[in-house]
């Protein structure tokens, strides 16, 4: 069998090499428009930090040796024009010399992958105006920081990549900017409240958010000096275009192949509409696990899974990708990592689902060990059902630890009530006793089981407080110009504190104004509220 793959990054050299494990006499050539194959895309802005010395480590593979490791044949600086898909053969145009050539094939896998989005605005071929997606991206961004020519930077775009370069630009003594048209970063990753935590972290680190905000133009003589936006000028050395992402599928035009918004459509099989073509990575559609519907994820690490499963398809099988989550994970400006898996409180109440929410701020390891920290975790669940169905973390620490943990629970279909009692692992370095996970999880229970009424940091940010008197419940006072109430001291009634007086319970992170809630509870007290996350995540005014 002649297997003909388009694409030489992430989905193509997974499926080659699988292919080849599997069934040593298929016939695999791999055509890829770049010079290099197999390259660590989402190390790049590292690159650009130093984090990451050598250009050499952001290669996993070259053409040379892949094809010695895995018997495939790979034709560099090749790129696909046309299929011709009732002859099975495929048009290539040789870069280097210009030649088309021509490819036959019994299978073929389009793995062509995205390029970024350049919107069509003046002042982009002044010099210093960068995008971010291959090795030569990364080297020439670093090359003019290194150069003194970069002293300020706008990045356009707030997703991962845009933050990431945002972050290790600022890193190396760039004083950097983030534009976005969206209301908030990492929009659609995060819901609002979560998001505008992060945009506060990264005014902290000195890296100043904009969003609702378009990218107009760029302005200076040869090279960028002023950036354009919907709302002001900007100062800048240098632009860095992260907009985001379109899959490379204009050559697929006429060939009948069903796509949406430029990427292919494909079945849990990675088929496509077309008899003999598949596809995979970022220039093909999945499937989301929870909702059914199409989803575009161009994530390396669904590149791999898909190509895999793809490739023993080609070999025989009959295997089923059952979709994606959402799943993400990144490291962000301020010291803050980040991390996402499955539907946020704002996407399964837009999929008609009834929802339970909860924001807790828990202990990342035990609190006396160096280095010990928090995580805000946010939890949603469906009511009826209880199950799991989304994780949003952020803190400092492993936030990896907590978002793979919801992969498994949703991907297996968990209820809240499962998860409460896992033999999660401990020790001081590493957890704490009652793992984080496990105490988000209870913090949620109670909340479906009515024994804690709370306000979430949205709820509160849209009033749902008003009329509360807030009460000041920390160990220490810590508002000024709030009652103080000792948790210690709830041995009865409260002087000065009516049994109907509605109230809102402040403390830290939320855990001690739960204790005051249940314990005034008993004694008769009925319209206490709990703000979720305390002032570790909302700012609350001074009275």
């Amino acid at each position: 069998m002649k297997v003909l793959i388009l694409g030489g990054v992430a989905a193509g050299t997974k499926v080659a090499a699988k292919l080849k494990r599997a069934d040593r006499s298929c016939e695999v050539t791999v055509l890829t428009k770049g010079r290099d194959i197999s390259y660590a895309g989402c190390g790049l802005p590292y690159y650009v930090g130093d984090v990451i010395h050598q250009q050499s480590e952001l290669i996993v593979n070259t053409p040379e040796k892949f094809a010695k490791l895995t018997g495939a044949e790979v034709l560099t600086q090749m790129e696909a024009v046309a299929v011709r898909a009732a002859e099975h053969k495929v048009e290539a145009r040789d870069l280097r010399s210009g030649e088309v050539k021509e490819y036959g094939y019994d299978k073929l896998v389009i793995a062509t992958g995205a390029s970024p989005f350049v919107p069509q605005i003046p002042g982009l071929d002044l010099k210093n105006v960068f995008v971010m997606r291959t090795p030569e991206d990364a080297v020439a961004l670093r090359a003019a920081v290194e150069a003194g020519e970069v002293k300020r930077a706008v990045v356009a775009g707030g997703g991962f990549i845009g933050l990431e370069v945002a972050e290790n630009l600022a890193a190396r003594g760039v004083k950097t900017s983030v534009i976005d048209f969206a209301p908030h970063v990492l929009p659609n990753f995060l819901d609002p409240e979560l998001s505008e935590y992060v945009e506060n972290k990264m005014a902290d680190a000195g890296i100043m958010p904009m969003t609702g905000v378009a990218l107009e133009g760029v302005e200076g003589d040869s090279k960028v000096e002023k950036v354009l936006t919907s709302k002001r000028a900007m100062k800048a050395d240098a632009l860095v275009l992260a907009i985001g992402i379109r899959p490379n599928t204009a050559f697929l035009e006429g060939t009948g192949i069903e796509m949406f918004k430029g990427a292919v459509l494909t079945d849990q099989h990675m088929r496509t509409n077309v008899a003999d073509i598949y596809a995979a990575g970022d220039c093909a559609m999945v499937t989301n696990r929870q909702t059914g519907k199409p989803a575009w994820s161009p994530m390396g690490s669904t590149a791999n899974i898909s190509g895999r499963i793809l490739a023993q398809n080609l070999a025989g099988k009959e295997l089923a990708y059952p979709g994606v989550l959402g799943t993400g994970v990144a490291k962000l400006p301020g010291g803050l990592n980040v991390g996402r898996t499955g539907l946020t409180e704002t996407a399964a109440k837009a999929e008609g689902l009834d929802v339970i929410s909860v924001l807790a701020v828990v202990d990342d390891k035990a609190h006396y060990y160096p280095g010990a920290g928090s995580f805000i975790v946010k939890l949603t669940a469906e009511k009826g059902t209880r199950k799991l169905l989304g994780v949003q973390t952020l803190g400092p620490g492993a936030v990896d630890k907590i978002t793979d943990i919801g992969v498994t629970a949703i991907s297996l279909g968990a209820t809240v009530d499962q998860l409460a009692a896992l033999d999660f692992a401990y020790a001081p370095p590493f957890s704490t006793a009652i793992h984080p996970f496990a105490h988000s999880v209870n913090v949620l229970l109670n909340k479906l089981d009515g024994e804690l009424d709370s306000v979430t940091p949205a709820e509160y940010a849209a009033g749902a407080a008003e009329g509360y008197e807030i009460i000041d419940c920390a160990q220490v006072p810590s508002l000024e110009g709030r009652k103080f109430l000792d948790l210690a001291a709830i041995t009865g009634e409260v002087s000065g504190l009516g049994k109907e007086e509605p109230v809102l319970l402040v403390c830290t992170k939320g855990r001690r104004a739960y204790l005051c809630q249940n314990r005034l509870k008993y004694y008769g007290y009925t319209n206490t509220k709990v703000l979720e996350g305390g002032v570790t995540f909302t700012e609350i005014e001074e009275e």
